[in-house]
């Protein structure tokens, strides 16, 4: 099924998505874009339903089609001081601050979000799998924050970040038991499970 090109004819609208609200490390990224009007890809579609390789290349679309996009993130210091999901809206709100045309409406994929300056937003649960400019949002961010997170793994390869991207997998959390807590672990999250109950991993 193709998804929706837009909510509001005739409105410039950005769809906005993050990355990463799930991880024990590294950054939440968040994306905007504005596609072009009546704009149809049928390869488009919510980023967790495609393979790294079908993301990437859409990525390459997603950038060549766009009247214009930007990725922003906030750091994992950001997220334990103003918690996930404030930092998430953050850093959708600095996405849409580097767009180089003012959107005239926020798609918004989710129910929780907090105005940008004067702009109406529409949060849209399941957005990313409903409406093209929130997929390519959702592509954007994920693909960014990928690629970020196999640049730490370089400098932290124990953690496994080129696999799991931070998420809390059994063999990240085996690595965070075995070495600790990196620079970039989030410490305001449960990095194990409760130490009263035996580590499995």
């Amino acid at each position: 099924m193709n998804l929706k090109s837009c909510y509001t004819q005739g409105l410039v609208e950005a769809g906005l998505d993050e990355a990463g609200r799930g991880c024990l490390a590294g950054p939440v990224y968040a994306a905007a874009v504005i596609l072009p009007p009546d704009y149809v890809n049928p390869r488009l579609n919510d980023s967790k339903q495609l393979t790294a390789h079908q993301r990437n290349r859409l990525r390459e679309e997603i950038q060549r089609d766009a009247i214009c996009y930007a990725v922003a993130s906030c750091t994992a210091q950001e997220i334990d001081q103003i918690n996930i999901l404030r930092a998430s809206i953050l850093a959708m709100h600095r996405a849409v601050d580097m767009l180089s045309v003012r959107p005239q409406a926020l798609l918004v994929d989710g129910n929780r979000f907090t105005p940008y300056r004067d702009v109406p937003h529409t949060t849209i649960i399941h957005g990313d799998a409903t409406y093209l400019a929130i997929a390519a949002a959702s592509i954007l961010a994920k693909t960014y924050r990928d690629d970020y997170m196999a640049d730490l793994h370089l400098q932290y390869p124990q953690y496994h970040w080129d696999r799991n991207a931070g998420y809390p997998t059994p063999a990240h959390r085996k690595a965070i038991a075995e070495f600790g807590l990196s620079p970039y672990h989030r410490v305001t999250f449960r990095q194990l499970p409760d130490p009263q109950l035996p580590l499995q991993f």
